[in-house]
């Protein structure tokens, strides 16, 4: 497995979310590529290394046959048009063969899995850990480069069983994730909880998965090993329809700080 995504200085993931496909039928693919690769050209002019293509197509099963389509060709699209910028793919959908699979085609770094190990019950209902599943589709595409993020304790969910949150990492580190994501209820919460999961897995890369902003990113990164960031980078008066959704000036502002670490 490659370790590439961690060394890179600073260690910054902007997620480029994606709106919901299967709400959005009456958008061409035209749109869908000048809406990714305009929002990534923001990210990568700003000096962010890494993008994390995020699908937010809601299903109670696996991703749809054209979820699969759109992300691998959209993320193939990034790659050819964005060279600079690292790849992730995250699908909303509780499929790890979908994620990897469109990783495998779009020559993807990482995938992010929201519930590796043990089982949360979600807004779509319980859902059960992807992690053994998705460690032997990796082994099966022989792409062991493509580097598997876990959620511990993902906040938009909650565990259905009563282990800490330092024992699941345990458990995520044993059966094969590459970097452990952990994000609390504020950042003072997401601070201690990291703590807490360092002292139970110390060679374990962490990343925070979310309220980072450019006030805190260098504590953030004095705690964590990257970040994810997204909704602070965004244009505060864009629309549902508008191409480019971040702001090229929040990017660089948050770059900059954290360039300061």
């Amino acid at each position: 497995m490659s370790l590439r995504l961690f060394a890179s200085r600073p260690p910054v993931i902007a997620a480029l979310h994606l709106p919901d496909f299967a709400l959005s039928r009456h958008r061409s693919p035209a749109w869908y590529e000048d809406y990714a690769v305009s929002n990534a050209r923001v990210f990568a002019e700003a000096g962010i290394p890494w993008i994390k293509l995020q699908d937010q197509t809601r299903t109670a099963g696996p991703a749809a046959p054209d979820t699969l389509a759109m992300m691998a060709s959209l993320g193939r699209l990034i790659r050819a048009e964005v060279p600079d910028l690292g790849l992730g793919i995250i699908i909303e959908a509780h499929d790890p063969v979908a994620a990897l699979s469109v990783a495998h085609g779009a020559g993807a770094d990482f995938v992010r899995l929201k519930i590796f190990v043990g089982g949360a019950m979600t807004a779509e209902g319980p859902r059960h850990a992807l992690g053994a599943a998705a460690i032997a589709y990796r082994a099966a595409l022989g792409r062991p480069d493509i580097a598997i993020l876990a959620d511990i304790h993902d906040r938009t969910a909650r565990p259905l069983s009563d282990e800490s949150q330092p024992f699941a990492a345990n458990w995520a580190a044993k059966v094969g994730a590459d970097g452990l994501i952990v994000t609390g209820s504020s950042f003072p919460d997401t601070l201690d909880r990291i703590a807490a999961v360092r002292k139970a897995v110390p060679k374990q890369p962490i990343l925070i998965g979310g309220g980072v902003t450019e006030d805190n990113v260098v504590a953030a990164l004095a705690a964590s090993d990257g970040v994810i960031v997204s909704s602070a980078l965004m244009r505060a008066s864009a629309g549902e329809d508008d191409i480019l959704r971040w702001d090229a000036d929040l990017c660089r502002r948050f770059m900059d700080a954290a360039g300061a670490t």
